[in-house]
């Protein structure tokens, strides 16, 4: 997927080479890190969902936020917020972090000179995310089919009847792993930049938030782009307990029978 001026040794964006070089310089060691993805994931994934905490608190005071909620339930308690925080830390710090690293490891990643063009960038994170979406769909709908798997695996997850940001992790550290390795897994399989994996990984993770924040926001990318369920389409997955296995787009659910309106 390399550009012609990439193979001749040229960056094809001067914008995205500069970033490159910048993420780069002197920070070799820091971004080969076996423990970053690890941290990076909890650390993201924490800071993108503190602007949804700020609507759960003024929600219970303003009438227009609680309005947006999906659910006419009450916003969750800070309680609930709180003990999540501390359930998906202990998972990342026991399980997650010591098998990513190992997982890293196994990859050997190299950091390339140049950059990727901005057509590569793009193919290659919707190549991941296109892969994700299936890899998650099958390994979602398994976990829901056979019972051994729900009550060992999964059952962790569905203890949070409300969807809330913070609960996108709330799971058994074992769910918790497993996603994390599809989602490296992806980017190992497409054979994306370094670059690419980045945004994939970022992008990847604000919509697993903005799939659980329990609101349906007039900015949210499921009112977009149709092909994509958004929170409303997985705020069903998680009152029914069954159907819209996909965490993104609707067509396996859809071609599959699972889709739920």
């Amino acid at each position: 997927m390399n550009a012609p001026a990439a193979r001749h040794g040229e960056a094809d964006s001067p914008v995205l080479q500069g970033l490159w070089e910048l993420l780069r310089g002197g920070h070799e060691e820091i971004l080969l890190s076996p423990y970053l993805p690890a941290c990076c994931a909890f650390l993201t994934h924490v800071l993108l969902c503190a602007p949804f905490l700020a609507l759960d608190v003024l929600g219970s005071v303003c009438p227009w936020i609680r309005s947006f909620r999906i659910s006419s339930e009450a916003q969750p308690p800070l309680r609930r917020w709180w003990d999540c925080f501390w359930r998906v830390l202990f998972n990342y710090l026991t399980t997650v972090l010591p098998a990513s690293a190992l997982f890293q490891n196994l990859r050997s990643p190299t950091l390339p000179v140049l950059a990727p063009s901005c057509w590569q960038l793009f193919v290659e994170v919707l190549a991941c995310f296109l892969l994700f979406d299936l890899l998650f769909f099958i390994w979602h709908l398994s976990m829901h089919r056979f019972p051994w798997l729900y009550r060992n695996i999964h059952h962790v997850h569905h203890q949070n009847h409300m969807t809330f940001a913070l609960a996108a992790q709330d799971a058994s550290s074992t769910e918790l792993l497993s996603l994390l390795l599809l989602a490296l897994s992806s980017a190992w399989v497409v054979g994306c930049h370094p670059m690419s994996e980045v945004l994939f990984h970022l992008l990847n993770s604000w919509l697993a938030v903005e799939d659980h924040c329990g609101y349906d926001l007039p900015w949210a990318l499921h009112r977009l782009l149709p092909c994509v369920g958004g929170a409303p389409h997985h705020h069903i997955h998680h009152s029914l307990q069954r159907g819209n296995y996909a965490p993104y787009f609707t067509h396996w659910d859809q071609l599959c029978g699972t889709h739920i309106y």
